[in-house]
Formats: structure tokens, C-alpha cells, sequence
């Protein structure tokens, strides 16, 4: 238990992800994978090793091990509708905006910001937004940047896009260069203020989706307040259908369209 407490200490405090003692063995179910490629005998030699530094790629492999990183195209698909039919019409309504700023906090491998990038070129094909990406892992960020994905990633794909926006290889789909080329993609972690890499209002729509569910009440304090600097007055944050900011934050305006939830940052 003493193991399990040091490397739950660590993913915490690198990550804000807290892990409660009833998911003790769902961790060690997990990080066996990595024990085995490392080629270690026990957690203990796993625990010295992420202790020992430089431990960076380590510990990006440890939080895909122990995350879900369950996403697919058009995956909650209401919210990529508000977004073209009711927020960029607004954004771009605004005197003085002319471009816009979209930020995927949590891209996993891709899917999402992929998926507003097909969208908005869609919606708007003369747009060009800048679109970023970000996640805590880089094996995670390589496997966005190819771009490679399986039937499964694409289960919620109308067959119009998957003609359009892909190359079938056998079971893999290869989406075209032009919408890889419209995302940019970095490492950030959400819960450490140490690795603040976007200077603050730069941002007309952020996407935090199904990641608040992971953090504890200070981690999603932590995390909301720095989405919150990050975007510009009036710009709007997405987050998971299951999430609420309701006991966090009350900073932002809950603002509905069409009976989905999203929220403004009104100052």
C-alpha cells in the first residue's frame, strides 16, 4: 500500500489526477504493462525508476496507462453543431474579430480538434482558424500528429466525411494532409502552472471534454482558472455532457443553444 500511495503522490501531484484507494488495483492492473516493458521485477523498481529524473517520457507513458483516452470523431456531435451554427457566427459577428483562436485542451489522439478542423472548413471553407491541440503525453501527440485511425475511432463518422476527408489503407484510414496541416499540436499539462506555455486571452473557444472527471475539487479549480485566463473575454468553453462547473467556478456565463450547455467567459 505504502508503493501505491508514493506513485499515487506522484500522479497527483504531476498531473492532478487523484486515484482513491479503491482504484488501487485497477493502477497496479495498468502500470504491469509498464513494468513488463521496462523489464522490471516488482512496483517498488517501478516507483525508484519515476523517482529517480528524468523520467519525462516515463511519465507520459504512466498517465496513458492509467487514463482512458476513450474518443472518436464527432463524439458528442451536438457540441461541434453549437459550435459552427451558434458560437463562430457570434465570434465572428464581433467588430474587430478577424480570425479565430481554438484550443483542444485535451486531444488525446486527435480526434477532437481533427474533428473541428473538418467542420469548420465545412461550415466556412474561406476560414482559416488557428487551430491547437495539446496533450500530457508525447507518445500520445505523435500518435495524433500521423493520424492514422482504426473503424473504431471513426464509429460516429457520416460516410459523406470519411469519402471526403480520408484514405482507406485495409482497416486503417489516413485522414488528408490538408486538414492535418490545419491543427498544431504541443504538450500541455493542465494541472502544472510550471509548463504555461499560452500567454493569457489568446483564446476564442476552448474544448475540455471528459477531463475534469479525473481531478479532484482543487485540480479542477486549478485547471478551470488557467482555461479561463487563457480565453479572450467573450469566448466560449466546451466540456463533457457528464461535467459541471457548477461547484467550481462561477466565472463564467452557462449560456444554452439548442438544449446543449456551454460556457462564456463574459470579462
Amino acid at each position: 500500500m505504502e508503493t501505491f500511495k508514493r506513485l499515487r503522490n506522484i500522479i497527483y501531484e504531476e498531473s492532478g489526477i487523484f486515484i482513491p484507494d479503491a482504484k488501487k488495483y485497477l493502477v497496479e492492473k495498468k502500470v504491469a504493462s509498464r513494468l513488463e516493458a521496462r523489464g522490471l521485477a516488482g512496483f517498488d523498481d517501478y516507483l525508484q525508476a519515476i523517482e529517480s529524473g528524468g523520467n519525462a517520457e516515463e511519465m507520459g507513458r504512466l498517465f496513458d496507462a492509467i487514463t482512458t483516452n476513450e474518443t472518436s470523431f464527432f463524439r458528442e456531435p451536438e457540441h461541434f453543431a453549437v459550435l459552427v451554427e451558434h458560437v463562430v457566427p457570434d465570434l465572428l459577428g464581433r467588430n474587430g474579430v478577424k480570425g479565430l483562436s481554438l484550443w483542444s485542451s485535451a486531444c488525446s489522439t486527435g480526434e477532437e480538434p481533427y474533428t473541428m478542423a473538418i467542420v469548420l472548413r465545412e461550415k466556412n471553407p474561406a476560414l482559416r482558424p488557428n487551430i491547437y491541440a495539446s496533450d500530457i503525453s508525447n507518445q500520445t501527440l505523435e500518435s495524433a500528429k500521423r493520424a492514422v485511425y482504426n473503424s473504431y475511432s471513426l464509429r460516429n463518422t457520416q460516410e459523406y466525411y470519411m469519402s471526403k476527408y480520408f484514405k482507406n489503407g485495409g482497416d486503417l484510414y489516413e485522414l488528408n494532409q490538408e486538414i492535418k496541416n490545419a491543427v498544431r499540436f504541443m504538450n500541455i499539462n493542465l494541472a502544472d502552472d510550471r509548463k504555461q506555455k499560452f500567454l493569457p486571452g489568446m483564446m476564442d473557444v476552448i474544448f475540455c471534454r471528459n477531463v475534469l472527471i479525473y481531478f479532484d475539487t482543487q485540480s479542477k479549480r486549478k485547471a478551470v482558472s488557467r482555461l479561463y485566463d487563457s480565453l479572450k473575454p467573450g469566448g466560449y468553453l466546451f466540456i463533457g455532457k457528464s461535467e459541471s462547473l457548477h461547484d467550481i467556478t462561477r466565472a463564467f456565463k452557462p449560456v444554452i443553444f439548442n438544449n446543449t450547455l456551454v460556457y462564456k467567459r463574459t470579462t
